[in-house]
């Protein structure tokens, strides 16, 4: 089984920072990409950064938290952080951790699937 959790939403002034982390632990041969969506009430679910383990480090983000947000990883710890500053009333969602891992089936052979966190909330407000 593998598990994300996620740590570090919470209630901040407009113009503020979080951090937000999610470790990965479990029985898995590795992460191919970690990442972070996240879903406002009333609106879609959407894809805020992600950043690619294997082969190497490349990052992708929203254009609405480009220069904002920063994704980073600790390998060694199977974690991935999301450093938010300035941030704004509508950066209010609740964040969610999603992996993409490689584990090892029954029948002996290896597969990519997604796993999700539970959700941390994140409330820009003053």
């Amino acid at each position: 089984q593998v598990q994300l959790v996620e740590s570090g939403g919470g209630l901040v002034q407009p113009g503020g920072s979080l951090r937000l982390s999610c470790a990965a632990s479990g029985t898995f041969i590795s992460i191919n990409s970690m990442g972070w969506y996240r879903q406002a009430p009333g609106k879609e679910h959407e894809l805020v950064a992600v950043i690619a383990v294997i082969p190497k480090s490349s990052t992708t983000y929203a254009d609405s938290v480009k220069g904002r947000f920063t994704i980073y990883r600790d390998n060694a710890k199977n974690t991935v952080y999301l450093q938010m500053n300035s941030l704004k009333p509508e950066d209010t969602a609740v964040y969610y951790c999603n992996a993409n891992i490689r584990v090892l089936g029954t029948s002996g052979a290896s597969y990519d699937n997604p796993y999700w966190g539970k959700g941390t909330p994140v409330t820009v407000s003053s």
